[in-house]
């Protein structure tokens, strides 16, 4: 099947990193190489290397990017890997890391994958497919506790306990195998007003769910140290996000690396030594143009910050 994918940010993206033809560049997240062709055809002896814990993604990468194979290095893992995939490809700094955060089109639009709220799927939304845990076992077998929690937190639902006490009802007659089931679990569980809201009322929820199963969350502050770690002085760092939550831990982790010292405010003088890492750029919003041209880029942000040299 032949996906439409329309990469957020494109350009920007692309400005920011500041790209040199002798470079060494990270796409922390491949997905339909959108990002990817762009580094890689600017590139001569520089090289790029490209990331996904998704497979499907990087099969489709080596026909996408065949022009220019011979300086592309094609990883099946994920970000939260990074120090590790650039130990495996004999690469101790980059000059750029991009790292486009969410779910890609192709998975929201493949139905068996389980992650779209329209379309009837077995419940599955992993990212990488090697991965045991499913939204399936979630649902099925976390506690109800366990499940209002993840609604609450991940999804900003603000119907959680409702929803939580619904689901566990209802595996109670029979497990909830599909995405529609569990849909229609969840309208049961909102009041009709929440039902004619603009919004999908299995949206928030269907978000927590893809959150919990690939632990979306809890990589991005180590995957953020690590890669400005690794960052040549001068390099460009470039993250997009599409919603608060990761938004948030971006904001703040990227914020304290551009700060450096973490001493209370009432010490006269800093006695931790931490210096500043980064200097941060004004984040950036899509325009109204690329809006109407991709609804899915509503709320993509881009966040980007330089590696300041050892001197600073």
């Amino acid at each position: 099947m032949e996906y439409e994918h329309k990469s957020v940010l494109l350009d920007e993206s692309i400005r920011a990193l500041k790209i040199r033809p002798d470079g060494i560049y990270i796409d922390g997240t491949l997905g339909r190489a959108g990002h990817s062709r762009e580094i890689a055809q600017r590139l001569t002896t520089g090289r790029l290397i490209c990331i996904d814990q998704d497979q499907a993604a990087l099969d489709a990468a080596e026909e996408r990017l065949s022009p220019w194979r011979d300086r592309v290095k094609l990883v099946h893992s994920n970000f939260s890997e990074l120090n590790a995939v650039m130990e495996q490809t004999g690469t101790p700094w980059a000059d750029g890391m991009l790292f486009d955060l969410g779910v890609s089109s192709p998975q929201l639009d493949d139905a068996s994958r389980g992650f779209s709220y329209m379309q009837d799927a077995p419940l599955d939304m992993r990212m990488d497919l090697d991965k045991p845990l499913t939204a399936r076992e979630i649902v099925n077998a976390w506690s109800c506790g366990e499940l209002r929690r993840i609604l609450y937190e991940y999804g900003e639902e603000r119907y959680a306990p409702a929803i939580a006490r619904a689901i566990a009802r209802r595996r109670e007659t029979s497990p909830i195998k599909t995405t529609l089931e569990l849909v229609d679990v969840i309208k049961s569980a909102m009041p009709p007003a929440a039902l004619r809201e603009k919004q999908h009322p299995a949206k928030r929820s269907f978000q927590a769910l893809r959150i919990a199963v690939n632990g979306e969350l809890d990589v991005l502050e180590p995957m953020l140290k690590a890669a400005a770690e690794r960052l040549s002085p001068g390099g460009r760092l470039a993250v997009i996000t599409f919603h608060s939550l990761e938004d948030r831990i971006v904001k703040r982790t990227m914020q304290a690396l551009a700060k450096g010292c973490t001493c209370p405010p009432e010490f006269p003088v800093c006695v931790c030594g931490k210096k500043p890492v980064l200097r941060l750029q004004k984040p950036v919003t899509p325009s109204a143009k690329e809006i109407a041209d991709n609804p899915r880029a509503r709320s993509a942000r881009l966040r980007t910050a330089e590696k300041l040299g050892d001197d600073i």
